[in-house]
């Protein structure tokens, strides 16, 4: 559209005298040619200006390659109270679910029968002492008598054997006397172990049996306590492998607990051992862990999360999470700080979070600056400003137009 000058209208004399109607059109006229070229003037001279960006310098350091496992609580020790003679229960001295020490007494067996089979061992062997030693003198007896052929050598000889004879009965019914007292000793059925004692599963006056399939209760060591945890093969294989290549260091054997509601074990565990073969129809290899619990906080079958340090890469970039984007397909990139200061996007591998920031295993290299504040509506080749991020001042946004092309941290 073409506009006219103030020259072009062509305002004589004679049109001003046509009266004031026609001279207010010609001033209103030259007003709004006026005002047009100088807006057209101020639109061809419009430049958006550079957005600012706030951007950290990437460098390496030894990031933790943690792993969290889902596990198990598992008793140190576990012992079952099992009768190791037949009788009736007619005591139970114990506490259900109580602490108790090895070889305190639990249960008491009805000890009538084992302590009449005592007395009579004892009255056996005392028989037999008695008899060996008639058998011995009557022995010694015949053996001048046999020298002189006052009897007849195989009578000697026949005395000579009841006396040895009657020796080994003695031996043979001291160990049943053993024996007898061993059972009586058994009436009374002590802790196998010290630890926490469970419900009692027989009562008092229920038979108790030595071959009873079923124990009377059961005791469980919990302090130190372990933990059971499954990791898949294929993690474990992947890890050795990078183990042995060098591309990751060995990492801690200390791991930490975390419950159910979030919250985290106070005492952290060593990891003891792990198993030599992979569960067939799991996959899994089980990793065993302990951990101090002096107060019982733990108990067996509890279900925990097992966080720990299996490798550490030295050579990872730690990057706040918001820098990371992701693409629909899933992959993730930064933007960076690129020549002339232009936003560049940048492809990298990042899979694992450590607290607020995202692990970058590759693609970022030492000095990159990565925007981390002001990429809302940050474009590949955008002009930028870029400048030191701070934490918690945010990027301030450029006024006007320009604040529309990018954006602080939080976005518009």
């Amino acid at each position: 559209m073409r506009f006219q000058t103030v020259r072009d209208l062509k305002i004589t004399s004679s049109s001003l005298a046509a009266g004031p109607l026609l001279r207010q059109t010609g001033l209103v006229l030259a007003s709004v040619v006026f005002l047009a070229a100088c807006s057209g003037g101020e639109k061809k001279d419009d430049k958006r200006p550079a957005a600012q960006v706030g951007y950290i310098v990437a460098q390496p350091s030894a990031v933790p390659l943690a792993v969290t496992l889902s596990g198990r609580t598992v008793a140190f020790e576990t012992s079952e109270v099992r009768p190791q003679v037949t009788g009736v229960i007619v005591k139970r001295l114990f506490t259900e679910g109580s602490m108790v020490r090895a070889g305190q007494p639990l249960y008491q067996i009805d000890p009538s029968l084992y302590r009449a089979a005592v007395n009579q061992a004892q009255a056996d062997l005392s028989s037999a002492r008695a008899t060996a030693e008639a058998a011995s003198a009557k022995a010694n007896r015949y053996k001048p008598l046999a020298d002189m052929e006052a009897v007849a050598r195989q009578d000697y000889i026949d005395a000579l054997a009841t006396a040895r004879s009657a020796r080994a009965s003695i031996a043979q019914n001291a160990a049943t006397l053993d024996t007898a007292r061993i059972n009586l000793r058994f009436t009374t059925v002590p802790a196998p172990i010290s630890g926490r004692i469970g419900r009692s599963l027989s009562t008092v006056g229920a038979l108790a049996s030595a071959s009873q399939t079923d124990p009377l209760a059961v005791i469980q060591r919990m302090d130190p306590i372990y933990v059971d945890m499954q990791q898949s093969a294929a993690d474990i294989t992947a890890l050795r492998r990078k183990l042995a290549a060098g591309g990751v260091n060995p990492g801690s054997t200390q791991v930490h607990l975390k419950f159910d509601d979030g919250t985290q074990y106070a005492s952290a565990g060593t990891v003891q051992f792990s198993e030599v073969t992979v569960d067939q129809d799991t996959g899994t290899v089980t990793l065993r862990a302990s951990f101090p619990n002096p107060d019982g906080l733990l108990l067996p079958g509890m279900f925990v999360s097992a966080v720990f340090d299996q490798a550490t890469d030295p050579s990872a970039y730690l990057v706040p999470q918001n820098a990371v984007q992701r693409d629909f397909d899933g992959s993730a990139y930064v933007m960076v700080v690129g020549a002339d200061n232009k936003a560049a996007r940048r492809k990298v591998s990042a899979d694992r979070t450590q607290g607020t920031n995202t692990v970058v295993t590759s693609g970022l290299q030492k000095g990159d600056k990565v925007i981390v504040q002001g990429l809302n509506g940050l474009k590949q080749g955008a002009d930028i400003q870029p400048v030191a991020a701070s934490s918690p001042q945010k990027v301030v946004p450029s006024s006007g137009k320009a604040g529309e092309g990018q954006s602080s941290g939080k976005g518009r």
